[in-house]
Formats: C-alpha cells, structure tokens, sequence
C-alpha cells in the first residue's frame, strides 16, 4: 500500500498564483471581473498544482453540471451498427469536447427504456438534451418537456401538440429528393422507383414527399417501404423486382437501404447503372466509396449536424445562465436550422 498524496485545495492555488482565495474560485468557475494578468497566474499555478475543482461545488456557483444527456430513440444494435449515428455523434462530441462538457448517452431499447430516460432527465444530473432520431409514437418529448430541460431535436419535429419554442437541426430532405429523382429523370429513366425509410420519422416522410414531388401521379408500385436498413433494402428491392420488373431507376431513402438494393441487382444479373440506377441518401464514405459500384448520392453533413445541434444547446445554456446572474435577458433565443444537401455523382447513376 502506498499513501496517497492529498488534492490540491483551492487554498494552496491561492496560495501559489499569490492572490485571495475568492479570485481563485471566479477564474476557475469561468467569473468574470479578474483581471488578465490574474487569470493567467491562477491558471499557471492550477497547472503546475494539478487542481481539478470539485464539481458539486462548482455547480452550486455556475448552476451548471458542465453534462449533456444525448437521447437516441433507437436500440444499441441499430447505433453501434449505422454509421450515421457515429458521425452524429462525432460531430456532438467535437463540440461538447471543445466547451468541456461531458457526453452522456442515452440509448432506449425498448418502450421500458422511456420512462427510465425520462426520470433521468428530470433527476438533476444533466444540464441540457439533445435527442435524435425519434418516431412519430415516441413518448420522449412529452416526457422531455416535463423534465423541464433546455434541449435541441436532431431532424424535424413531428408530433402533434404545441411546437413552439422547439429547437431543431435537420437537412433540406424534401429538396434532397427532389434533386436526385430529377437526376434520375435528367438521365432519360422512366421507371424511377423510391425505396422509403421507416415512415413514422419525418426525414422519409419528406423524402417520400420529395419524390413525389417530381414524379407526380407515378404508379404507386413504383414506392416499396423499408427502413433505412441494408435488409430492408434487400426485401424491398426484391418487392420491386416482383411487380415492377420494367423498373430503370431506384432512389433509396439512404446509403444503408441502396446498399442493399445493390445486392439484390447484382444476384439478379442487372447491371447497373446500365440497367438500373441508384442514387441514396447521406452520403456517408464507408458506404457510399465502398458499394459496387460506388453509389451516387444525396450528401447531407451529418457530423455538422451534431456539432451544430450541441453549439445551439449550449448556447441556449450560456444565455440562460448568464439571464440567472444578471436577470436580463442575454442574447435571441437559439433557432432552428435546415441544413442543404448536395447530389454527389458517382458510378451507380
């Protein structure tokens, strides 16, 4: 057994940096009023002290746990599998890295999960929400807001009941659509087909609407739904084949679904884009460079979406902090933000 060396006290950083032990905790508790030179002597002196400040005690100063809950409304099997959940999450923990905040993920597997999630939430233990990747049943943001907790939505909201003060990030997923079975139509096919994604989210609810938006009255075989899952693609790629085996063009609701698709084309001897073209969504490179052939697709900047559903949290929390001290109002409320895409051409269309 070894003794173990005491903590740095916030005494001794004073002690160290030679100023009142009240200058200290203002630096360290991100105050204000300290005049630079201070600052950089009570940092010097945290660093060579190794002082980490306690964060019970900080919180009682910035009423602030420096911890973002993120919510995903889908089973781990499915996040820990889709790229896209990764990048979403890259792009939050960049951001909440570069504020030092600390991510805590939430995952619900199941309709038992809800109530857990939402008990957490209302529990004191983050200072904020960002939540993704939610259904049309979801019972989360009813719970979310009796929580009672700032929070940004990944994608655009779609339940009913009251909106207003809802923040969101999402992609411009109708124009998306729009542009890439345009591209399909550009290319003289005739029999363009869309593979949807689960269609209680709103991102293939729009997608869907994007298609149909150019294709008008198309024969209403033409629209086989999946789930933004290789096999669901698969499945509804043969579904397609079945009735429609004139069909010249697919627009899949995502790389994941297209990638799918590809598969069943290839086992059935068509060639593509000679035959069929693909065009997905999302534009994610593990799968968009690797699919035989490379998939043309529709990018939206999914990392961006998370670093920017994090920046406007935090900067609702900053202003709602800062209103706490002062009791002024600091700075607009955060808005919701609609990213563009951008078609990307590649071998399969």
């Amino acid at each position: 057994m070894t003794d173990t060396a005491p903590r740095p006290t916030l005494e001794a950083v004073a002690a160290r940096a030679g100023v009142s032990r009240a200058t200290v905790s203002r630096v360290v508790n991100g105050g204000d009023g300290v005049r630079d030179v201070l600052v950089e002597r009570v940092r010097r002196a945290v660093d060579e002290l190794g002082y980490v400040p306690n964060q019970a005690a900080r919180s009682l100063v910035t009423r602030r746990h420096d911890a973002i809950a993120v919510v995903v409304a889908e089973p781990e099997t499915r996040v820990f599998a889709d790229p896209f959940f990764a990048l979403q999450l890259r792009g939050i923990s960049k951001e909440l890295t570069a504020h030092d905040n600390q991510l805590v993920l939430l995952l619900t597997e199941g309709r038992n999960d809800h109530a857990r999630v939402g008990r957490y939430l209302a529990g004191g233990h983050v200072d904020g929400a960002l939540v993704f990747s939610l259904h049309l049943d979801d019972p989360l943001p009813e719970l979310i807001q009796r929580a009672g907790i700032p929070t940004v939505f990944g994608g655009r909201p779609g339940w009913s009941g009251d909106r207003r003060g809802v923040v969101y990030v999402d992609s411009d997923n109708r124009g998306g659509a729009r542009d890439a079975v345009r591209h399909l139509a550009g290319l003289g096919r005739t029999r363009i087909a869309h593979i949807t994604g689960a269609l209680d989210q709103t991102s293939a609810a729009d997608r869907l609407d994007g298609y149909r938006d150019v294709m008008g009255d198309a024969d209403p075989r033409l629209i086989a739904e999946a789930d933004f899952t290789p096999a669901g693609g698969e499945r509804a790629m043969r579904e397609l084949l079945d009735r429609c085996p004139d069909v010249d063009a697919v627009f899949a609701a995502n790389d994941l679904t297209a990638s799918g698709a590809l598969r069943v084309l290839r086992e059935s001897g068509r060639r593509v884009p000679d035959d069929i073209a693909v065009i997905g969504f999302d534009d994610m490179l593990p799968v968009a460079e690797q699919t035989d052939p490379p998939l043309t697709t529709v990018r939206q900047d999914i990392e961006e979406m998370g670093r920017l559903m994090a920046r406007l949290l935090l900067r609702d929390l900053d202003r709602g902090t800062s209103h706490a001290a002062s009791d002024e109002g600091v700075g607009d409320p955060p808005s919701s933000v609609v990213l563009p895409t951008t078609l990307v051409r590649r071998a399969s269309a």
